[in-house]
């Protein structure tokens, strides 16, 4: 009795400790991505190539160093991620980095990675950031540069430019390889199909006509 009890708690311990890793630890020493293999194939990441044939230049990746052009977003800001693409040998890795340029007064809306933490380093500007977690509770703090702040993961999260005409910037990591984003008014009002009316109207305490010009805003 004694023994299956615990065979039972080792079970269950083993369990959540593989629910809470990021990434699957990787089996070999890199895995740079094999860019010439078929898309069409489903992973939980890309196809390696023969080691051998590995370079130096798989290893890195210059897509950081060039601004993004925030005023393509509704929000004022973009983010440049490194990815299997440009960064071939990050495959594997268990880690994404971002640069996060925000427009004067502009804003990273509430958001989640569903599978990722994210730390994040201000390198110019001064950004009022925070998060929200279960209870409801708000953490929030203005950096400046230098400053650095974590966002615990899938937690709602934010980050505002306080400066209303300087660009402010900031740099990512987080421990995914794909850590996924979505925004919240967006995941409510413009998915595709649309969410029903009555679910928004309920759920928000608001009119069908509040829902519509919601909608109409976000592109939704």
């Amino acid at each position: 009795m004694r023994s299956s009890y615990s065979l039972l708690v080792l079970y269950v311990l083993l369990h959540f400790l593989k629910i809470t890793k990021s990434d699957p630890d990787p089996l070999q020493d890199f895995c740079v991505a094999d860019a010439s293999t078929d898309e069409t194939i489903f992973l939980n990441s890309a196809p390696c190539m023969n080691p051998s044939m590995a370079l130096p230049s798989h290893f890195m990746t210059s897509v950081l160093s060039k601004p993004g052009n925030t005023g393509a977003n509704l929000f004022g800001f973009i983010v440049t991620l490194t990815n299997t693409k440009n960064m071939p040998g990050s495959n594997t890795q268990g880690l994404t980095m971002a640069r996060i340029d925000i427009a004067g007064g502009g804003l990273v809306p509430p958001h989640a990675h569903p599978r990722a933490s994210e730390v994040t380093l201000v390198l110019a500007g001064t950004l009022l950031v925070g998060f929200v977690d279960t209870s409801n509770r708000l953490f929030t703090q203005q950096l400046r540069v230098g400053d650095s702040f974590v966002f615990p993961r899938g937690m709602s999260h934010f980050l505002c430019n306080l400066d209303q005409k300087e660009p402010a910037l900031a740099i990512s990591g987080l421990n995914s390889q794909n850590p996924g984003s979505q925004i919240s008014s967006l995941s409510n009002f413009a998915t595709k199909p649309a969410i029903m009316d009555d679910i928004l109207k309920k759920s928000y305490r608001i009119s069908g006509q509040d829902v519509e010009r919601i909608r109409k805003n976000l592109g939704g």
